[in-house]
């Protein structure tokens, strides 16, 4: 567009390549050859991102770390992988990293699935992708209450069972005017199971009980 005599070209856009493979004895020479031909075509620079001997289950992978730091400080427009299984560990961490980069304005492009979230298509199926993933949550979440629900139905004790405390050695340390605290110290028990004992040992007054020290009745 002319401005004054002028034409304001728009800025080259800047595309981030993310490559790995799992095993040092294999490279990412494919992955690379196919991202340089796509994004030298649409992108004015790139910067890659290359890990190598990394398994896609891991947690921290230092060259997928450092891309997500660079999306968060806006030093590319868009991330462009080989395929959807070189970048996400699980559905749930690409979809989270979709909808993070979404919010920052950074584009998604995997050129072996042909999602493109610049086009009208790509976001069509980053629509799926998110229902499918909402959907295995609650299948999840409901198979959980089902068998939570089937398994108190047989009696069964559901969660960590509960430690019982012996009150008498609490009552007798509370007769000596111990604090809770003091007194979760001296048994190595935490605090709440000490409130807990002494609420149990409470008579129909809700004052605390006492030890005796006359022996039985």
């Amino acid at each position: 567009m002319l401005n004054g005599g002028t034409t304001n070209n728009p800025k080259p856009k800047t595309a981030a390549l993310y490559a790995r493979v799992s095993t040092t004895d294999q490279n990412c020479g494919l992955q690379l050859d196919e991202l340089r031909r796509y994004t030298t075509q649409r992108f004015g620079r790139a910067i890659e991102f290359v890990e190598i001997g990394v398994s896609g289950t891991q947690r921290r992978r230092p060259q997928l770390d450092a891309l997500m730091q660079g999306a968060r400080r806006r030093q590319f427009d868009a991330v462009v992988v080989w395929k959807f299984d070189r970048f996400g560990r699980s559905l749930k961490h690409l979809l989270d990293s979709l909808e993070e980069f979404g919010a920052l304005g950074i584009d998604f492009i995997s050129l072996t699935e042909g999602v493109d979230t610049t086009t009208p298509t790509g976001q069509l199926l980053f629509g799926i992708f998110g229902a499918v993933a909402q959907f295995e949550r609650d299948l999840i979440v409901e198979r959980v209450r089902a068998g939570i629900a089937h398994a108190r139905s047989l009696g069964k004790q559901v969660g960590r069972p509960r430690v019982h405390v012996d009150a008498g050695p609490i009552l007798r340390l509370r007769d000596e005017k111990l604090s809770l605290r003091e007194i979760g110290r001296k048994l190595d028990i935490p605090v709440s199971r000490v409130r807990r004992a002494l609420a149990r040992s409470a008579g129909p007054n809700g004052q605390e009980g006492s030890v005796s020290t006359n022996g039985p009745q």
